[in-house]
Formats: C-alpha cells, sequence, structure tokens
C-alpha cells in the first residue's frame, strides 16, 4: 500500500512539473509571438507612447535649359486616422466640411480596414483617409479638428506645372501600389512615386528622403510634445533639382504646329545629344494629372481614340521610309559596294502598292543614271535598291546571302537601329530591324535581295522610332559618331551617368560622313528637300514618305543644320501625312529657323500658318 501511495506521488510530482514547465514554455512563445512577431501589439504598444510622424521632403524641382521654372511644389494636406482612437462624432458634420457623402465615408473606412486592399492594415498606426486637400478645405478642417478624434491633418507637397506643354518628358506623379512597395521598401501605402517621364526615370534623385517626428503622448493619449526634445527625430531630405535640355519655347512651337496631327518631332544638339524639343502629338496638359481629379482624367485621357497617353517619340514605331537610305549609302561605302562616283540607272524595276496589289514607279522623276551625292538629293530609290542586290548577291563578296546581310545588320544596329538607344525616358521601343535567320524562317532559306528589296528603302518589317531616326541625322552632322540622346542636362550636387556624355562610333569609317552629308545638303539645294532651305544657313535634309499599309502614307523629313559645325539635328514624322514635302519638310525648317534665328521670315509665316491650320486626324485613307 505505501509502495503505491510512493508511486502515485512521484506520478503526481511529475505531472506538475511537466505542466509547470508546459506553462513556462507557453508564456515565452507568447512573449516572443507579441513582442517580435506580431506587429500590431508592437504598434498598439508603441502608439500608447509615441506617435511617430513621417515628414515628407520636398520634390526636386525641374528647369528647363535656359533656367525657366518647368516643375514645382505646392502645400497639399491628407486627412490621416488612427482606428483605435477614432470616437462617436458627427459623420454629417464631417463629410460636409470635407464634401464627400455619407456612402463614400463608410466605403473609404471599408478599404482602410481591408488587408487585402491595405497590406500591413494596424488600428494603431495612421491610415490615409483622404489625400491632396486644398488650402481652403484644410483651414475649414482645422478649424473643427477638435471634433473628430482620431483625426489628423499630414502636410505635404504636390507637383504644379508652370507651362501646359512637355507632358510627356516631364511626366507625373501618382500614388504608389503593391508591387512598388514590394520593390522599394522606401515606400508606405500612402505614398507617391514617378508614374512617366523624368518623374518616372529620375525618381529616387527627386524624391528625396523622408523624416520622422516622434511626439510624446500622455496616458490619456494627448500629445505633450517632442520625444527626448527631438533628440530622435530624423529631419527630412529634399530631393535634388534637375535642369533638362529641353527649351521649353521651342518645345511649345512644336506642339503649335502639331496640332490636329499625329507623330512627333525630335530635336537633338549634335555635340552633346541633348534633347532640344521632343513633342508627340497629340499631347495633354500635364496639370490634368495633379489632385483628386487625376484618376478621373487618367481614364478620359486613355479613352481619347488618338491616345494622348502614348509618347510617339520614343514608343512609335514607324517604318523610317527614305530617311533610312543615307544609312544604306553609309554602309555600301564601307563595304565597297560603292563610290561615290558609283553609277546606277533608275531601273530597278517596280515595287509593290500594298494598298491594292498595283505595281508602282519605283522612283521620281530625275536624271539616269546617277552617283551617291544626287541619289541622295532626288531620293532615288533604284540607287539604293541596286546597292542591297550587289552587296547581298554578290558571292565573291559574301559566301551566303545570311552572311552578308548580317553584315549590314551589325552595321546598322550600330548607328543606334533595332535597339534601345538608352534615352532617359520609360518605355522607349527598339524598332524591329530583322536579322538572317528572321528572314530563313519566313522563306525557308531560300531567299535573295529581291525578296526583301523593301527593306533598301526602309519599308518593310524595318521600324523605328523617331528619336532613333533623330540620333541618325545627329551622327551624320557630327561626321561619324553620336552621344546618347538624352533630356535631363544637370542634376543637382550630381554627375549625369557617362552614357550621356561618352562618344558612340558606329561600324562606319569617319571618311564616309562627308559624303553621305553633301547628298543631304544638295536635297535642300535642288532636290526633295528644298522647301526647307533657310537663307544665309546651309541646311542638309531627307525626306521620307514611309508607306503605310494600314492607310495613307507617313510624311517624315530628317535633316541638320548648318552643314560646317552643326547646331541642331532634327526629324519631324506626321502620321498619314502623305509626301514628306506635305508636312515633313514645311514643319522642319519652321522648327530649325525658328530655333537657329528666333524668328520667321514673310514666308515662313505663311507656311506656319498652313501647318497650323491644316490637320490629319481624318486624313487616313
Amino acid at each position: 500500500m505505501e509502495k503505491n501511495n510512493k508511486y502515485t506521488l512521484e506520478n503526481r510530482r511529475f505531472i506538475i512539473g511537466g505542466a509547470v514547465i508546459l506553462m513556462i514554455f507557453v508564456f515565452i512563445v507568447r512573449l516572443f509571438f507579441l513582442q517580435v512577431v506580431d506587429n500590431d501589439y508592437k504598434a498598439w504598444a508603441d502608439s500608447n507612447a509615441f506617435l511617430k510622424k513621417t515628414i515628407y521632403p520636398s520634390r526636386g524641382m525641374i528647369y528647363d535649359r535656359n533656367g525657366k521654372l518647368l516643375v514645382y511644389n505646392q502645400p497639399t494636406y491628407d486627412v490621416m486616422m488612427i482606428m483605435r482612437e477614432v470616437q462617436p462624432f458627427d459623420t454629417l458634420d464631417f463629410c460636409n466640411i470635407l464634401g464627400i457623402n455619407k456612402e463614400l465615408f463608410d466605403k473609404r473606412i471599408e478599404e482602410i480596414k481591408n488587408r487585402r486592399l491595405n497590406p500591413g492594415y494596424s488600428s494603431y498606426v495612421p491610415q490615409l483617409f483622404m489625400h491632396q486637400l486644398s488650402a481652403q478645405e484644410y483651414g475649414i478642417l482645422q478649424e473643427k479638428l477638435y471634433k473628430f478624434p482620431g483625426f489628423y491633418i499630414q502636410s505635404r507637397t504636390i507637383r504644379e506645372y508652370e507651362y501646359p506643354y512637355a507632358a510627356h518628358v516631364l511626366g507625373d506623379i501618382g500614388k504608389v501600389n503593391k508591387k512598388d512597395m514590394e520593390e522599394d521598401s522606401y515606400y508606405s501605402q500612402e505614398d507617391y512615386t514617378g508614374r512617366s517621364g523624368v518623374e518616372r526615370s529620375y525618381e529616387k534623385i527627386l524624391r528625396g528622403e523622408k523624416g520622422t517626428e516622434i511626439l510624446l503622448r500622455d496616458a490619456h493619449g494627448r500629445i505633450k510634445g517632442r520625444y527626448d526634445e527631438g533628440a530622435y527625430d530624423v529631419t527630412p531630405e529634399s530631393g535634388k533639382n534637375i535642369s533638362l535640355s529641353i527649351d521649353i519655347e521651342l518645345q511649345a512651337y512644336g506642339e503649335y504646329l502639331m496640332q490636329n496631327k499625329k507623330g512627333s518631332i525630335v530635336m537633338i544638339e549634335p555635340q552633346t545629344g541633348e534633347i532640344l524639343c521632343m513633342v508627340s502629338a497629340p499631347s495633354y496638359d500635364p496639370r490634368l494629372l495633379v489632385g483628386r481629379q487625376r484618376g478621373s482624367n487618367h481614364i478620359e485621357l486613355e479613352k481619347d481614340p488618338h491616345n494622348p497617353l502614348l509618347d510617339r517619340s520614343v514608343m512609335g514605331r514607324y517604318p523610317p521610309g527614305s530617311t533610312f537610305k543615307p544609312a544604306q549609302g553609309l554602309i555600301f561605302l564601307q563595304e565597297n559596294v560603292i563610290t561615290p562616283q558609283t553609277l546606277y540607272s533608275c531601273s530597278y524595276g517596280y515595287t509593290y502598292n500594298s494598298r491594292g496589289g498595283k505595281p508602282k514607279p519605283a522612283c521620281h522623276g530625275h536624271a539616269s543614271p546617277l552617283g551617291l551625292i544626287p541619289a541622295l538629293a532626288t531620293s532615288c530609290n533604284s540607287y539604293f535598291c541596286w546597292g542591297l542586290h550587289e552587296m547581298l548577291d554578290n558571292r565573291h563578296r559574301y559566301q551566303t546571302i545570311q552572311e552578308g546581310f548580317e553584315v549590314w545588320k551589325n552595321h546598322i544596329v550600330s548607328m543606334g537601329y533595332g535597339y534601345k538607344l538608352g534615352v532617359d525616358l520609360p518605355g522607349e521601343n527598339r524598332g524591329f530591324i530583322p536579322n538572317s535567320a528572321f528572314y530563313d524562317k519566313w522563306n525557308r532559306g531560300r531567299w535573295n535581295s529581291s525578296t526583301i528589296i523593301s527593306t533598301a528603302i526602309g519599308q518593310g518589317e524595318i521600324t523605328a522610332t523617331p528619336v532613333q531616326m533623330c540620333n541618325l541625322a545627329a551622327t551624320i552632322a557630327n561626321r561619324g559618331y553620336f552621344i546618347t540622346p538624352h533630356v535631363v542636362r544637370e542634376i543637382e550636387d550630381m554627375a549625369l551617368d557617362t552614357l550621356y556624355t561618352n562618344k558612340k562610333y558606329p561600324t562606319i569609317d569617319p571618311k564616309y560622313y562627308k559624303d553621305v552629308a553633301e547628298g543631304m545638303l544638295a536635297a535642300v539645294q535642288y532636290g526633295t528637300c528644298w522647301a526647307a532651305a533657310i537663307p544665309g544657313i546651309q541646311v542638309c535634309g531627307k525626306t521620307g514618305t514611309a508607306e503605310n499599309p494600314h492607310g495613307k502614307d507617313h510624311s517624315a523629313f530628317m535633316g541638320f543644320a548648318p552643314y560646317e559645325n552643326p547646331k541642331v539635328a532634327i526629324v519631324v514624322y506626321v502620321e498619314n501625312g502623305g509626301w514628306g514635302a506635305n508636312y515633313g519638310v514645311p514643319i522642319g525648317k519652321l522648327m530649325m529657323e525658328k530655333y537657329l534665328t528666333g524668328t520667321l521670315s514673310e514666308n515662313s509665316k505663311y507656311t506656319e500658318y498652313t501647318m497650323v491650320n491644316s490637320s490629319t486626324l481624318r486624313n487616313v485613307f
């Protein structure tokens, strides 16, 4: 009996000891969960003693190349709330002050509490209720804020635009999303980030660094002042100011000329690669995408059938047409296919008309045979078709057409086609330059120069962006090099990326650029670009009438001026504009004359009137 009692007593001791150990273990796990894992508990503990307020930095300002202020900041105010501190209040009065109804109030509260829509929600930390109050709305709410416990106002800034131009270059800012916060820990739910243009590509430079102010609470949650006299506060660091290479007056003039048209104007300073203007038409007023109406205005712009949100300067993919011929001439010279004196007759044949299946003459009316310079001047299609034929189909030159075409393709790519140039704007398109494998696939390995002859004149599968076409003009202007085009000229206390300062040399010997430049000069003196002539300035140009299988041809012009020590390179591309001389040449002449002389002649003023009062938006077929 005593033995059994002793055994039972021993069992109880082990059971009690085990229970105590288990309780201690559970207690430790719970403490670990509350203090380390459960952020909500930590937030509650912190919020009892402190209120941490984010101090937003002033976003960097943006200037044009002449120091004119383009984008700056204006104060705005966000309504914040700490859910656990909200006490019963007059909801209707609150809604009337903010200009909302009760349904919208309830919806916003539900969205804040929804952890799927608002990841990391905690009732103990500040939540954004409404953003971007005006100064007037802020004043009214501030007077009555004592009636609404749990609510307070967070000061910040909003972007303001001085001019209604350059929307695609400047860009806009918008509220961060889940992806933004996952990719960059800098952002929290109520933050904003650059969404397009310079605002996006230079976001980390413009945004600055946020600060923090820690306020001390008493037992009733009332603010008693700064914790430890601000010893743990973090001062915000303002974003850096940026100066663009854009001339806002030139930009405004380009947008003026391109009204009621689709297309682009790009102008580059050849020696620096700085973009002087970058027009994408149609455009929009950047001030539409500011404030609480940003969302609804953005939707309206998205619905516009002319797609004003598309930055055609870097995103538009167009057949370059005859603006591609100078690049062809350079390759033929480099590969010893021709010399400047090589003559070809204007009789290569006929090109296929994609809109009706009927053959059409391959060229314009001019003397025949002719050499490289007059071929560029008169935009002779046959000359460049013969050149491509001689390069690709002569087996004494390359063993296979694939070998020859890869040589051709590599030269073209070195000039900035087929891949992104690296312009400092988001969304740049690469265009398309096919390789021999592409044609092998579509022609089952059996093809020759005649199969792809449209390539010789910038048609067929070839596509390029306006900035790529303008970069070719800048390369010819520099007689053999380019600097990657860019829109930012200077960053406060920072150096530009070397991509935008170092010269790039294509695979073409610089000695050949002189002949092509002379051909473009002749095009203005007596050829297809005669209407681009500016008195007292030697202008070089090349027209382009790009065949469009979906409608009326596109009108293009590429050029630079002056011939010696060029100050500007330009491309104009007008969708459905017809012949290059219809829109490309006159608009290009007006832009260069305005930039180089600061004024317009009487004849140019008439041309300006004609361009401004013409439309191509209905000129599709």
